[in-house]
């Protein structure tokens, strides 16, 4: 560091700032000590920086599985927003017996200095006494805890805006394909479809549950046809695909007999027979949020926020007006 100060004609504690991504450096300084650094071949020492300021510059993120689509786009989202923090990221499955304590365990053995719990594992966290754990922690999906900070997504509104959909094409109601009990997601949209129905007086149909996988998808058709659906909204997109196909075997169009909306808006929605009317989740969004919220309590001492991501309705070919 000193070898850089002194190339580009400034103090110490100025490169300090610039290598810290402090604001407090004038653009024309920071130009110039980058270039130093370059020129010189300078790159902070991780170790070393951990053993003076007692961070690592790494947060952790703790999972249930990478299996589903959801999950590993978060993972994505998460580990492109740390790293333009100049954070490392460990990522850590909770394993069968779903012990979330003992996932912060190993966390802390790697001295991260926080972490992300995504999704069905946030169900294990609220249980746990997360202060014991010493972590820094944000939760994606979680009802407000004063505990740790919460960032969502507007699972219930999104919904809301699929039903509304449907029923503004006619329909007289909508059945839903539910995620798994457990999921705080997977309840809010169930939450969200019921409010939609109740709200105008509609029949509210009994649901039919599914896994999240495009399996019980396929696999809830002959129930949904069964019962006189002409309008489906799915939790998620994977299920709306084995959907499709069932409905299909079953010799019925989509969407002239029966209409489908989805959750999450995946890369390949669009490219679905037909393609996929959706509510979109900015994954990308909820992925930085939970970071930024992070790095603030970490560096900052910043109290537990809340935050909602919004979500939008996507409208393809999937969804036509009932006959």
């Amino acid at each position: 560091m000193a070898d850089v100060a002194a190339r580009a004609g400034v103090s110490g504690q100025t490169v300090s700032r610039v290598v810290n991504g402090s604001p407090r450096v004038d653009p024309d300084t920071r130009a110039r000590v980058e270039a130093a650094m370059a020129a010189l071949g300078y790159r902070p020492h991780r170790a070393a920086r951990a053993l003076r300021t007692g961070r690592t510059q790494t947060l952790g993120l703790v999972v249930s599985t990478l299996a589903s689509v959801g999950n590993s786009r978060m993972l994505q989202a998460v580990a492109d927003a740390a790293a333009s923090r100049g954070y490392a990221l460990t990522v850590v499955t909770l394993g069968a017996d779903g012990d979330v304590t003992a996932a912060f365990e190993r966390l802390g053995d790697q001295g991260v200095d926080g972490a992300i719990v995504l999704n069905e594992a946030t169900a294990r966290v609220r249980g746990a006494d997360v202060r014991a754990a010493g972590l820094r922690l944000v939760v994606v999906d979680s009802p407000r805890d004063d505990r740790f900070g919460v960032v969502e997504t507007d699972h219930a509104g999104g919904a809301e805006s699929a039903v509304r959909h449907l029923l503004g094409l006619g329909h007289p109601t909508v059945h839903h394909l539910a995620g798994p009990e457990g999921s705080f997601a997977a309840a809010e949209r169930e939450r969200g479809w019921r409010a939609a129905l109740t709200g105008i007086g509609a029949p509210v149909p009994d649901l039919v549950r599914g896994d999240w996988t495009s399996a019980s998808g396929h696999g809830a058709a002959s129930a949904l046809l069964g019962a006189g659906a002409t309008a489906v909204f799915a939790a998620n997109d994977q299920m709306a695909l084995g959907l499709l196909r069932g409905i299909g075997e079953a010799g019925r169009e989509i969407p002239a007999d029966v209409s489908v909306v989805g959750f999450d808006d995946v890369a390949d929605a669009a490219d679905y027979r037909p393609p996929l009317t959706t509510v979109h989740q900015d994954f990308d969004a909820l992925g930085a949020r939970a970071v930024a919220a992070l790095v603030e309590a970490i560096e900052a001492g910043a109290p537990a926020s809340f935050e909602t991501v919004a979500a939008r309705l996507v409208v393809r070919e999937s969804t036509g007006p009932a006959r």
